[in-house]
């Protein structure tokens, strides 16, 4: 995995959370069809650019992430 295809990769989780409201973990992979590793490394990407703000589930045991205002 490169920083390109990191981008790439963050643009679509971007565009998959610019649809919705707030996605879990397991709804954005769905959505992008990313593997464990390249969603992590495309969330920090976005978090590192403050694009996205990353909260606890109520059930504390996934994580809500959502597009920063």
């Amino acid at each position: 995995m490169n920083i390109d295809t990191i981008g790439t990769n963050a643009g679509s989780v971007w565009n998959a959370l610019n649809e919705a409201d707030a996605l879990g973990l397991k709804q954005i992979k769905k959505i992008t069809k990313l593997k464990d590793k390249e969603l992590y490394a495309a969330l920090g990407w976005l978090a590192r650019e403050g694009k996205i703000l990353i909260a606890e589930g109520e059930d504390e045991k996934g994580l809500i992430v959502s597009l920063a205002q």
